[in-house]
């Protein structure tokens, strides 16, 4: 690798699976979002910030995009994509965390984020026959792993205190 290249870093997001039971039926909580490529489907997610673990990026957030307070209690997984926008040719690589938990009911002074249109809830049936409006692969991944039981403990995911306070080297 040449002296002045520059390293290659994925963005590092985070998406919540959101569940809830309506008259038996098992649907999932999106948001709707103005994006390059138009009007888009996904889980809430967005990037981790600097000093944050991605356990509380995801809290926060759910918080902005549906204004609900979200509680996780799993991984569902660790995901990897490369996308290259139509429009300007930019290629990116996204590495996502997804988790699962219990969100409650939205806080009607809240406003969404900015470019949030809407949240919605989806069943699989829905989500699946939506494919062409999600915003990546890993709307529909993320929830078909967590319906299949893919599940891990929030300890899987380790954020030293250097994050939060790095440390000096010497």
């Amino acid at each position: 690798m040449p002296a002045m290249a520059q390293r290659w870093k994925p963005s590092v997001t985070v998406a919540a699976v959101i569940e809830r039971q309506r008259d038996g039926v098992a649907e999932f909580l999106l948001v709707e979002e103005h994006t390059p490529e138009g009007l888009k489907l996904n889980n809430p997610a967005g990037h981790l910030d600097p000093e944050e673990s991605p356990e509380q990026a995801v809290v926060r957030e759910v918080l902005e995009e549906t204004a609900c307070a979200f509680t996780p209690d799993r991984l569902v997984g660790v995901y990897l994509s490369r996308f290259q926008r139509p429009a300007t040719g930019e290629d990116v690589t996204f590495l996502r965390i997804a988790f699962g938990g219990t969100a409650g009911e939205p806080d009607p002074n809240r406003a969404l984020d900015d470019g949030i249109v809407r949240t919605l809830w989806m069943s699989l049936p829905e989500l699946r026959a939506s494919r062409a409006r999600h915003r990546s692969p890993h709307v529909l991944g993320c929830i078909e792993d967590h319906v299949a039981g893919r599940h891990y403990p929030l300890s899987a995911i380790t954020t030293d205190a250097t994050v939060y306070a790095p440390e000096i080297k010497r």
